[in-house]
């Protein structure tokens, strides 16, 4: 039997659903109609956040588009839609639910738990209890990323490319899968200098003292974002890491204003050249720090609509091609040659595990 949130009713849930996000089952792509549903519930960023949730939602887009079964997205847009959107999912039938974030993992580990017949998948966080234990379940995938890996390169590339001395980098909240990024990037910074005895600084993080880190507090507040991004700026921060999802708006719209052509930024989880396209914002796309989320989400639900889902945890790194950093773009020219060439190298020697570049927040 298929458990509700006690103080939602079917009725009310089905209706916030669909009044959400404006889709219910849908399988007119991809061919013959399946009978299976892969469902997702959005973390407060939405899929339009140009980042973490947007690159899911491609995931279960090309998932119905490619297999033919059906699909039905949820946006959250704050904390407290989240027992009611895992709840409406359940009520619709759905087959398998991916949650979006860590802020899901206690509520999708409880409805994993009152739900055996249904898959869930988390994407960047293990399923949790309520003391934030790890719970392992026959029916729950964790899907997460070692970013810290590519971090590392584009903290190379950035020190090997700022005209400053100086780069930054804040988080939305000080939480595993935001500061992995921070430090590995810090890390890459490090690195170039010891290669080639410059003192390239990093602003916003410091891997000796991470209690120091910036923070916005959350993942919705872009004016915050923009405050953070001008104070760096003031302080001669050329190129800015902003790995607070959605926020990161507020980042390019600060460096935007700025108006100069010499400031960039470092996008997380998607190409940032390709999904701020819109907002202005791929002309200063230094790099990207991708994670293959799109990718991990259609495997799963490949897997589970074949009748192969297991639990096995999923971790993207450079040698699987779960995370990666993105092409230069428009900035090819301005990163020099011996930089690209160095971040190949050292690419190669982490993927072999000649260099290592762990971090306290690395997914296990």
């Amino acid at each position: 039997m298929k458990k509700k949130y006690p103080a939602v009713t079917l009725g009310l849930v089905a209706a916030l659903s669909l009044a959400a996000c404006g889709s219910a089952p849908d399988s007119s792509s991809g061919g013959a109609a399946s009978d299976f549903t892969a469902c997702m519930v959005s973390d407060e960023g939405g899929f339009d956040d140009q980042s973490f949730n947007q690159s899911g939602k491609e995931g279960l887009d090309r998932a119905k588009s490619e297999l033919g079964v059906k699909t039905i997205a949820v946006e959250s847009q704050s904390d407290a839609d989240y027992p009611t959107n895992v709840d409406s999912l359940i009520q619709q039938n759905c087959n398998l639910i991916i949650g979006v974030g860590f802020k899901l993992a206690e509520h999708l580990t409880t409805a994993a738990q009152e739900n055996p017949d249904i898959d869930f998948a988390l994407i960047d966080s293990s399923f949790t209890d309520a003391d934030g234990n790890v719970v392992e379940l026959d029916n729950a995938k964790p899907l997460t990323f070692n970013t810290a890996e590519a971090a590392y390169l584009a903290g190379y590339a950035a020190a090997g490319t700022t005209q400053t001395g100086t780069v930054a980098t804040y988080g939305g909240m000080a939480i595993p899968t935001v500061q992995i990024f921070m430090e590995g990037f810090a890390k890459g910074v490090a690195k170039y200098n010891e290669d080639n005895g410059t003192d390239v600084k990093v602003l916003g993080w410091n891997p000796d003292d991470p209690g120091s880190g910036s923070f916005v507090g959350n993942f919705s507040d872009t004016a915050k974002g923009q405050s953070l991004t001008e104070l760096f700026l003031s302080n001669g921060a050329d190129i800015i890491l902003p790995v607070a999802g959605p926020v990161g708006s507020g980042t390019i719209a600060a460096v935007k204003e700025a108006g100069d052509d010499n400031n960039a930024i470092v996008w997380v989880d998607a190409d940032g050249y390709l999904t701020t396209e819109s907002i202005g914002g791929s002309k200063y796309m230094l790099t990207s720090v991708v994670k293959g989320i799109g990718t991990a989400v259609y495997d799963t639900v490949q897997e589970a609509s074949s009748g192969n889902f297991t639990s096995d945890p999923f971790i993207g790194t450079l040698a699987n091609d779960g995370v990666s950093i993105a092409d230069y773009h428009d900035w090819s020219d301005r990163v020099p040659d011996d930089v690209k060439e160095q971040v190949e190298v050292l690419k190669q020697q982490i993927i072999d595990g000649t260099l290592d570049v762990s971090t306290p927040y690395d997914p296990s």
